[in-house]
């Protein structure tokens, strides 16, 4: 397991718990009350920790190298996935995933940030940052879906748009801002699904939907905090005050009226019991989907655009 900074006292408590069993098996001794005593302190000290994370250690939690990432969720959650390749002008973009599937008896369309599992598949994965042809790719798969009436389900997880100077040049925002326009009129049903990281265009890009949900442990917000830190005090070292500033956890969201809805998480993380995570959200996009498809397409593109005007806040002067 690997522990993050403020997991720390958990950190000495596995390491016994693991000692015990060691002993157990070595000199077939019967542990089983220490290991329930240990596994109550465990418990304990869990739910002590996690009643009130602070904005930074929710982005900790985001980033955690063992959280289940978009694949992990379409290969547990849907069956018959197909995915397809290409924006069709440019090339591939492998930080984008997505294609058909079928969530139950619904087909539908699956788009996603992918980040990698590790060090040469993050590289692979460009860490999850999409080139333009990422979001053209996302937005073909999504004029797909509409052709075919299949909901579309969208998975961010991104700690930005890839920034560098060729993704510039082949229209960056360009893309973004067409994918935004594009969405909003889209005729089949959207649902987003923030599942770690929700970092400014790069999220947007596939982000705005009928309905948009948060995991627990999960922000979303215009940049990330140590962007922030950098800019305000030209250093990272007050990246932790930058998170609070920014009201970037899900709580924050829901209170501001960004999101739909928080979708729990198992405690201590998605990465904790991954199998849980996956009920919890088959479960919910088999309910979301459903009654969406319900509506016509007028008054879910209405809906939409009602909901997205009704954000923000302004004063006439």
């Amino acid at each position: 397991m690997v522990f993050l900074e403020f997991e720390r006292p958990l950190e000495k408590l596995y390491e016994q718990l693991e000692k015990i069993k060691q002993i157990a098996e070595e000199g077939d001794i019967d542990v089983s009350d220490k290991l329930k005593e240990l596994d109550s302190k465990i418990k304990s000290k869990t739910k002590e920790i996690y009643a009130d994370l602070s904005g930074w250690q929710k982005v900790q939690l985001s980033r955690h190298p063992e959280r289940p990432y978009t694949l992990h969720y379409i290969e547990n959650i849907f069956k018959r996935f197909v995915e397809l390749h290409g924006d069709r002008k440019f090339g591939d973009d492998k930080a984008i995933v997505g294609g058909i599937a079928k969530l139950g008896e619904q087909s539908v369309v699956v788009i996603g940030h992918q980040k990698g599992v590790n060090t040469k598949m993050r590289q692979y994965r460009n860490f999850g940052m999409a080139n333009p042809e990422g979001y053209r790719k996302a937005l073909r798969l999504m004029k797909t879906a509409e052709k075919f009436n299949f909901p579309v389900i969208c998975f961010i997880d991104t700690p930005g748009a890839y920034p560098g100077i060729e993704a510039e040049e082949r229209g960056q925002a360009e893309a973004i801002a067409r994918n935004l326009f594009e969405m909003a009129q889209l005729k089949v049903p959207i649902l987003c699904y923030i599942i770690g990281e929700g970092a400014s265009g790069g999220a947007l890009g596939i982000g705005l939907g009928d309905k948009v949900f948060m995991l627990e442990n999960t922000w979303y917000s215009v940049i990330s905090p140590e962007s922030c830190s950098s800019i305000l005090w030209r250093s990272w070292d007050y990246k932790e005050q930058a998170a609070e500033a920014l009201k970037l956890t899900a709580d924050d969201m829901l209170g501001f009226g960004l999101i739909d809805e928080i979708i729990k998480e198992p405690l201590g993380g998605a990465h904790v019991e991954p199998e849980k995570m996956v009920k919890t959200l088959r479960a919910h996009m088999k309910k979301e989907v459903a009654a969406l498809m319900d509506m016509t397409p007028n008054k879910r593109i209405k809906t939409r655009i009602d909901k997205y005007s009704k954000m923000g806040r302004f004063k006439k002067t």
